[in-house]
């Protein structure tokens, strides 16, 4: 006989408010996230948009404020913890609010945004599964029918969110891929690479790296990638494109054609008309990634520069660029829903064949992924809470900001414009007599703003009008601030001619 055991004892169950999703818990969030508000409206913010100090010393000082690195034993409790995280956000943090954070494509969040992502959170639904979270999944086919809707595509088009741009050309590149073997009569998925002998990838000079990873992860390798030269206004010469599929062997096979539609650093547009055109004479996918660009279709005076993207087999947006929604907020569209064929899973615990024709599927057969978060719900509020028009009026102010730029830039004997605002970014580089210095003193130029922590402006290297072969280093505005105004940007060039003069005196006396 087994000997009797005395039961172990039962521990008390926990509150119903320790569960985002109760009742108790959403009163406990709404509680919780008020104090930790309260917190951050008090918390010693930086005087610049970020905190003033080297890279070191400003980690450190992060690092010195949670504590030492060691789960504890015991805990703090929930308002405890979240005022510290509060003070460590802010105190050590960026600002994106700030008038003078303009560094990259990373936009202040909007409120309704960053409220709705809080909701989104607390139910903790995926996308993957029907009993998953239904009406997530509702919310995500309605923001795809309205971002398809926008694009232009026709009535058979269809999308998915992702974890990033970088993220949504990789998809894109795997649907590319794949129908580039369906088109030989071969399965890449069971095939792989070797489907497909020779793959091509072409894309602008100026395309997004990603595109480069993309075909490394795909086992295509980065030399499958074929840079297009570009024209004077950093775009894609269609009739290099055309050449260069042209001159394509037999034993080569071009996957896909990757027009950019806003090109990182400079906002430039590939002409997508006559892309399409070519891709589709040759038949090639034609893929655009217009995670910059794509916001430009919100405004009547920009989205005329998007014509032609209606004519694309898929196109990468992000929301969390233009668009003012917390990272990441990514979208890939196909102008065809049967491109995600090859993506199609049958899984017993997910999505059983009896169950999926009964209606109870999900949108596991659109991604990568399995488990995805409902970040639509975050765009999809923001988009019924201002409408087409009133995020029009953002993109436009921002364009306005970045016009305005352009003007002080040239006004300003020590400045020089590289490129001129064709989005919400202008590209400029400051003057000194001692050239061969110029590159020193611009990096300088930019690391005692951060430094300082008095602004937060872009750097990247842009070939030389006098030797293309040159690359010089230059500063960039990335103006994605609608609140700011054009004294703002009047103080911002005024904060890098200081900069300049000073770094320009620090580089002449250790010359002397």
């Amino acid at each position: 006989m087994i000997p009797l055991t005395e039961a172990p004892p039962v521990p008390a169950p926990f509150p119903p408010s320790v569960l985002a999703g109760t009742r108790e818990g959403l009163a406990e969030v709404r509680a919780a996230l008020t104090e930790t508000v309260d917190t951050a409206l008090s918390a010693a913010r930086p005087a610049g948009p970020i905190p003033a100090g080297t890279p070191a010393e400003v980690l450190a000082a992060a690092a010195k404020a949670l504590g030492d690195a060691r789960l504890p034993d015991a805990g703090m409790g929930t308002r405890a913890a979240l005022n510290l995280m509060a003070n460590v956000l802010i105190e050590h943090g960026i600002d994106l609010s700030h008038p003078r954070a303009a560094a990259h494509l990373q936009p202040p969040t909007l409120s309704v945004a960053v409220a709705a992502d809080v909701l989104a959170s607390a139910g903790n639904a995926s996308l993957d599964t029907y009993d998953s979270g239904p009406s997530a999944i509702a919310v995500e086919r309605w923001l795809i029918q309205a971002l398809t809707r926008l694009a232009g595509l026709g009535d058979r088009a269809d999308g998915v969110l992702t974890p990033g741009g970088s993220l949504s050309n990789l998809l894109g590149l795997l649907l590319a891929r794949d129908a580039a073997a369906l088109r030989r009569g071969l399965n890449a998925r069971e095939h792989g690479v070797a489907a497909l002998p020779g793959p091509v990838v072409f894309c602008s000079e100026l395309a997004h790296f990603s595109v480069h990873r993309a075909c490394a992860a795909l086992g295509l390798g980065e030399a499958a990638v074929h840079p297009i030269a570009t024209d004077a206004r950093r775009r894609m010469r269609p009739e290099a494109l055309a050449a260069a599929l042209d001159a394509l062997g037999p034993d080569r096979t071009p996957l896909a054609v990757m027009a950019t539609a806003g090109t990182t650093d400079f906002g430039s547009i590939d002409p997508l008309p006559q892309i399409a055109e070519i891709a589709s004479g040759h038949g090639v996918w034609m893929h655009v990634d217009a995670a910059y660009g794509f916001g430009a279709l919100l405004s009547d005076r920009l989205a005329k520069r998007l014509d032609g993207l209606e004519l694309a087999d898929s196109i990468t947006l992000d929301l969390h660029k233009i668009g003012w929604q917390p990272a990441a907020t990514s979208v890939l569209l196909v102008s065809d829903t049967t491109a995600f064929t090859s993506l199609d899973r049958e899984v017993a615990y997910l999505n059983p064949t009896d169950d999926s024709e009964a209606g109870y599927d999900g949108l596991l057969g659109r991604s990568l992924q399995t488990t995805r978060r409902p970040d639509a719900v975050k765009a999809t509020a923001t988009m019924l809470a201002y409408g087409r028009e009133g995020l029009g009026r953002m993109v436009d102010t921002c364009h306005d900001l970045a016009r305005h730029a352009e003007q002080r830039i040239l006004a300003e004997p020590r400045l020089e414009l590289v490129a001129p605002a064709e989005l919400t970014t202008v590209v400029f580089r400051y003057r000194t007599t001692d050239l061969s210095r110029a590159d020193e003193l611009n990096g300088a130029l930019r690391r005692r703003l951060l430094e300082t922590g008095t602004a937060l402006i872009g750097r990247t290297e842009v070939a030389s009008a006098e030797d293309p072969a040159t690359k010089q280093v230059c500063l960039k505005f990335t103006l994605l601030n609608p609140t700011t105004t054009t004294e703002d940007i009047d103080d911002l060039v005024a904060v890098v001619l200081d900069a300049g003069r000073a770094c320009a005196r620090l580089i002449e006396e250790s010359a002397g």
